[in-house]
């Protein structure tokens, strides 16, 4: 009989219909593949049935984040590879279904079933979020699903993101670090804000305060910072006391859809839109319209994912959705557009920046591997493994343009028609 490497690699072959592009290792030492290639390892037979009672994506997942399943070699080199024939073809139960209407497919899967033990469907990891059908964007979902997603510990966010504390993509020049790259982003954003001493700025998703207090000590304003996270708040009002602009920043535990107290000059929402969801988006839109003054400009910085030709097929990713960000939802930039337009806002411009996001990435991967035994102390082997491959693969979408982030102006123009703007905009690219 095959040994367990051979055997796995040319049943996965057989029912994924083309060759496995990386080098197999099983749990009785045995390899199959090119010898010079990245592995993936397949620690124990129950790899294999995480994988065969959830086929696709999640159940890659699972295996990966219990510890199942791991790489030696290049994790980007793999993650690119099996992109091709997992993620980018869809290959969920509904897949597998169709393919297993083919006998080799069929006999392959027996094959594979008997391989991998008692037919025992293995628990999900601990981290994946447990949750009943629910409805999705209400005040309280919302609330749990932040928590999950910031309340892992302050620590363990210092390793990733570094002395910024800067969780949403930097503005890179060419030999720049990742702290001096989180600095010019949140100029940027201040310079196409047009902020100016005693105004007031609403920032929405204010994390661990960054911008607040980039935007007070640099041009003066007062800030409103908002977050539905206990420990990011708890460490912002921290760094804003540090810094001594208590009398110029507050940082409210507060939903955005509560803050009554407008208007503002400007409004900054940086990476927190993606949480708002499909449904709730025109209403998220409408809310910050209304909490502006007349000539007041909204900077909306937000991942975006590429439009489907049905729009009603969209599904969220699964690995993101029950490990990362639970009820996060992307949309296409022009549906961003529509729906701030929608809202009354005039759009003014639109600075895509996905390549600035993979540089991004990769640098807080570099931060994670570099100081990997204290983040699985703060936290768990399997929420650090967690990051490590959503930020990875995300490192990889940006770059091969399968999601994007975008910059979006927008302005609540009064009835007069004067924008506040320059002729020639872009003044802010100095």
């Amino acid at each position: 009989m095959a040994d367990a490497a051979s055997r796995l690699r040319s049943l996965a072959e057989q029912m994924l219909g083309a060759p496995l592009p990386v080098r197999l290792k099983a749990w009785d030492g045995s390899q199959a593949g090119p010898p010079d290639a990245p592995a993936l390892v397949v620690r124990n037979r129950r790899a294999l049935r995480r994988m065969l009672f959830k086929p696709g994506e999640l159940g890659l997942a699972r295996a990966w984040v219990s510890g199942d399943l791991e790489i030696e070699g290049d994790l980007y080199t793999v993650l690119d590879a099996m992109a091709g024939l997992v993620w980018e073809r869809g290959e969920d139960a509904r897949g597998l279904v169709q393919a297993l209407r083919d006998p080799d497919v069929r006999a392959a899967a027996r094959e594979l079933l008997k391989l991998a033990g008692p037919p025992i469907p293995p628990a999900p990891p601990r981290e994946e979020i447990r949750r009943p059908r629910r409805k999705l964007h209400t005040r309280r979902t919302d609330k749990r699903a932040i928590s999950h997603h910031y309340d892992v510990g302050n620590d363990f966010y210092e390793i990733v993101l570094g002395p910024s504390m800067v969780y949403s993509c930097a503005y890179w020049e060419d030999a720049g670090t990742l702290e001096s790259a989180q600095r010019d982003k949140l100029e940027l954003v201040c310079a196409k804000l047009g902020l100016k001493e005693g105004q007031r700025l609403l920032d929405v998703g204010c994390g661990w305060g960054s911008m607040a207090i980039h935007a007070a000590r640099e041009h003066g304003v007062s800030v409103v910072g908002v977050t539905l996270s206990q420990e990011q708040a708890a460490y912002a009002r921290k760094r804003v006391a540090d810094e001594g602009l208590t009398d110029r920043v507050e940082i409210r535990v507060q939903d955005y859809r509560d803050v009554v107290d407008g208007p503002f000059d400007a409004i900054s929402s940086i990476g927190m839109a993606e949480h708002v969801g499909a449904e709730k988006y025109l209403e998220y839109a409408r809310q910050l319209y209304a909490l502006l003054k007349p000539g007041g400009r909204l900077l909306n910085h937000q991942i975006a994912r590429r439009p489907q030709r049905d729009e009603s097929a969209y599904e969220v990713d699964e690995f993101i959705d029950a490990y990362v960000f639970p009820d996060g939802e992307l949309a296409p930039v022009g549906t961003t557009v529509t729906q701030l337009e929608r809202a009354g806002f005039e759009v003014r411009d639109v600075e895509a920046i996905r390549e600035h996001y993979a540089l991004t990435l990769r640098r807080w991967v570099a931060n994670l591997e570099a100081d990997w035994d204290r983040a699985v102390r703060l936290t768990s082997p399997g929420r650090a493994r967690v990051w490590q491959l959503y930020m990875a693969a995300s490192a990889l979408a940006f770059e091969r343009n399968r999601i994007g982030v975008n910059q979006v102006l927008a302005i609540r123009t009064p009835e007069s028609g004067a924008s506040g703007l320059p002729l020639r905009a872009r003044t802010w690219h100095g």
